[in-house]
């Protein structure tokens, strides 16, 4: 295997256990954690996410251009420039509800040190802590804050069941695959 393909392959398996890592982990938390930034919260519809990107001046949305749609059936993107803080926001969804929302911080404005602090605060000690990440999380909701400095809220629900019909969808492939191969 490719040195390339092998890194891929070792990232997706780092990634993937980090997940069935989360949700194995519950216990131990302080305080629920929040499915809500700056009145966007997990599960909102596309339009409410727009008009309240809109409204808020710390991010730079711009309108629809800041869509995509992404190469998988029902699901979209929005992204956009944000100001002082937030350097770059990305909000994912699914049958047009929001279920991952990502900040990614400006370094030069805060550190990473001040955000875990506040959130150490806020909701006790995370169920994760590497020198990667560190990682807060309920039956509802994860919370990460990764290195360099971005923090993720995940609808933890939403994400089990994508997680699960992409494994569904594997397999099934798999056995196809396997069924032609043996027709030979």
């Amino acid at each position: 295997m490719k040195t390339g393909k092998l890194r891929f392959f070792l990232g997706v398996c780092s990634f993937l256990f980090g997940i069935f890592t989360l949700a194995a982990q519950t216990e131990g938390q302080g305080a629920e954690i929040s499915d809500t930034y700056r009145r966007i919260r997990l599960g909102m519809d596309i339009e409410a996410v727009k008009k309240q990107l809109l409204a808020d001046g710390i991010f730079g949305y711009r309108g629809d251009r800041d869509v995509s749609l992404l190469p998988a059936p029902n699901k979209a993107l929005i992204e956009t420039a944000g100001a002082s803080f937030i350097e770059r926001s990305w909000f994912q969804f699914h049958d047009g509800n929001l279920y991952i929302m990502t900040f990614k911080l400006n370094p030069e404005r805060i550190d990473y040190y001040s955000v875990f602090s506040a959130l150490l605060e806020k909701y006790g000690e995370p169920a994760i802590l590497n020198p990667l990440k560190a990682v807060w999380n309920d039956e509802r909701v994860t919370l990460s804050l990764e290195r360099p400095l971005t923090v993720k809220y995940v609808d933890a629900q939403m994400f089990g069941e994508l997680m699960e019909a992409s494994g569904t969808e594997q397999a099934a492939s798999d056995m196809l695959r396997e069924m032609f191969i043996s027709e030979f």
